[in-house]
């Protein structure tokens, strides 16, 4: 694979999940009500990112909870026999929350459709929204994030990676070629 560009550094993701962590408090006037939830793998992280900066900004800690979309996957058949399963279990109740689903980059639509539909399996949340760090575009569902970092327009033959120092061992969004 093939960098063509660098989309975001370490300061514009900090930069971003601090713009994201303000639009949450703003649409939300009771935060004690919110919950966040990271699909694994890299919106856990920052989830807790989010997580941080919500507390630093207005003294409020927000649970939150990661999520293994695996066995709610449209396209499990073609996993493999055994798919592997990652803490698939919320630690807290989501019935009546304001759930706000967390990952990296949206594509499709086909994680976050099944992101809903884990969560659903737990309880009836009162809301469900979605903030994703990256909106390539390509959406195969009726599926849109209430909370973007950034929209980059993508062809298919791209690939936005996000990296992050908990998984990666650096923060960093580049835009590659297959």
């Amino acid at each position: 694979m093939e960098e063509k560009t660098t989309l975001l550094d370490e300061l514009a993701i900090d930069r971003t999940l601090a713009r994201i962590s303000h639009e949450i408090i703003e649409h939300h006037k009771k935060l004690s009500n919110v919950v966040l939830v990271g699909i694994l793998t890299r919106g856990y992280p920052l989830a807790k990112r989010i997580q941080q900066n919500i507390e630093q900004f207005v003294n409020e800690r927000l649970e939150v909870g990661k999520l293994d979309i695996t066995f709610y996957r449209d396209d499990l058949s073609k996993l493999g026999d055994m798919p592997i399963l990652n803490n698939p279990v919320l630690d807290f109740d989501v019935e009546e929350k304001d759930v706000i689903l967390v990952d990296d980059v949206i594509f499709t639509g086909r994680t976050a459709r099944a992101a809903i539909e884990a969560i659903l399996k737990k309880g009836r949340p009162k809301t469900i929204q979605l903030a994703c760090l990256i909106d390539r575009g390509h959406r195969e569902l009726p599926i849109k994030p209430d909370y973007v970092g950034k929209n980059i327009p993508t062809s298919l033959d791209e690939i936005v990676k996000v990296s992050l120092v908990e998984s990666d061992g650096v923060n960093k969004v580049g835009l590659y070629r297959r």
